[in-house]
């Protein structure tokens, strides 16, 4: 059974929902599933799974959260190596520019990307899940 973290930061609530949203559907695919606000994670758990999905919501001009999320993903920026990751994120404008430079950043690192990133605009709708 593959091991899956879901980390996620959320101001409005919308990318909590679709981390709720990712958790099922891992779930669903058999994984064993630990949802965590970004704030109770941090580079020492990456080694404790087999994929991790991170999700932020864009910010000012289409940049990750700075103050809470950004500071946890770059101190796991050196344990990306190899490792299935997913991303997602939602967002209220712009074009996904946040995504594209966070997906590069990943792809730089050696990540896995195990599926397309998922953005989603305002509200979600729709069962998200990758393993």
């Amino acid at each position: 059974m593959a091991k899956v973290a879901v980390v996620y930061w959320s101001g409005t609530g919308n990318t909590e929902a679709m981390a709720a949203l990712v958790t099922e559907g891992a779930q669903e695919k058999g994984a064993q599933v630990s949802l965590m606000k970004c704030r109770e994670f941090d580079a020492s758990m990456m080694d404790s799974y087999d994929a991790v999905a991170f999700g932020c919501p864009s910010m000012g001009s289409e940049q990750l959260e700075e103050s809470e999320f950004e500071p946890v993903f770059d101190s796991c920026k050196s344990k990306l190596k190899d490792k299935k990751i997913a991303l997602f994120g939602s967002c209220g404008w712009g074009d996904g520019e946040w995504m594209r430079n966070w997906e590069e950043t990943c792809r730089e690192e050696g990540a896995v990307l195990v599926c397309d990133s998922v953005i989603c605009n305002e509200t979600p709708r729709v069962h998200c899940f990758f393993i």
